[in-house]
């Protein structure tokens, strides 16, 4: 076969099937550079924690606090979870996150469907909503002491104050995107309001209900802390501030790692979530 024969046979490569062939490719220079700056970053945290305490230690007034620089803090942090320390402190705090977020996600929901649905529900409970986020949770803190029996269950009210805003403004926000054709369409295929909330709303506003229990996640995480420092014996709040008393700085550095880990892994499975909800699918 000549020359000119085989190059004439050879099959057409299209400009699709060109582009799907280089597309491994980028995605794999894509991957390398986040992962680059992913890594860039926490170097650069890492050696700022570094200088720091470096400062701290060389300077002879604040010495004893050397302790709160890396290498002390994660040699704790290693004997922490080897002996179970960090997961006997972490569990109740986890309980109490997992209380609070169920009663927010409980009244939230159901609220923000009701505030989006209803124009009237949504003018008459502004005002008094956004009056009542506008209070620290801590602010709450004598009276959940005074209404409830045990430190835990005041704690919990304390985390679903909290939590239940983002929840339910949320909620509202996507309701109200929802087409109104929708609805039509639903109602003249013969759907009841039973079918519409499961087939429609509660898909439709999966994705802005789940963005709102992120922020709630991030806000109550915030508030676990100091609703700690009551009168309960266990939690990392309750840990820090035993830490502190008793002055073991590598402990209480230690303790505080735990918790940004703890509070960036709860954030992550929220961001997967509500990817896997959204309806614009990432390549």
């Amino acid at each position: 076969m000549s020359l000119g024969l085989a190059i004439d046979d050879a099959p057409a490569v299209t400009p699709v099937e060109g582009a799907a062939a280089g597309r491994p490719a980028a995605t794999g220079r894509s991957w390398f550079r986040s992962t680059g700056y992913v890594l860039l970053g926490i170097g650069i945290l890492l050696a700022l924690w570094w200088v720091g305490g470096w400062v701290v230690a060389s300077n002879p007034s604040t010495a004893n606090f050397a302790d709160f620089a890396p290498v002390p803090t994660f040699e704790r942090l290693w004997r922490m979870a080897i002996s179970g320390e960090a997961v006997r402190m972490a569990l109740p705090s986890l309980g109490r996150i997992g209380g609070g977020l169920a009663w927010a996600i409980a009244l939230g929901v159901p609220f923000g469907i009701l505030v989006g649905r209803f124009k009237a529900v949504r003018e008459a409970s502004s005002v008094p909503f956004q009056f009542l986020r506008m209070i620290s949770p801590l602010a709450w803190m004598p009276i959940a002491v005074m209404a409830f029996a045990t430190w835990n269950a005041a704690i919990v009210f304390l985390i679903g104050v909290a939590a239940v805003w983002p929840v339910l403004f949320s909620t509202a926000h996507g309701y109200r995107r929802i087409d109104p054709a929708w609805f039509k369409v639903a109602r003249n295929l013969g759907a009841r309001p039973w079918h519409m909330l499961f087939t429609i709303v509660l898909p439709a506003i999966a994705q802005d209900s789940l963005a709102g229990i992120r922020l709630a996640v991030g806000v109550a995480w915030i508030v676990l802390v100091p609703a700690e420092f009551l009168g309960v014996t266990s939690g990392l709040g309750y840990a820090i501030n035993d830490a502190r008393d008793t002055l073991e700085y590598d402990r209480l550095a230690a303790t505080v790692v735990v918790i940004g880990m703890i509070g960036f892994t709860l954030d992550f499975m929220c961001e997967w979530a509500v990817r896997r909800v959204s309806w614009a699918r990432e390549e």
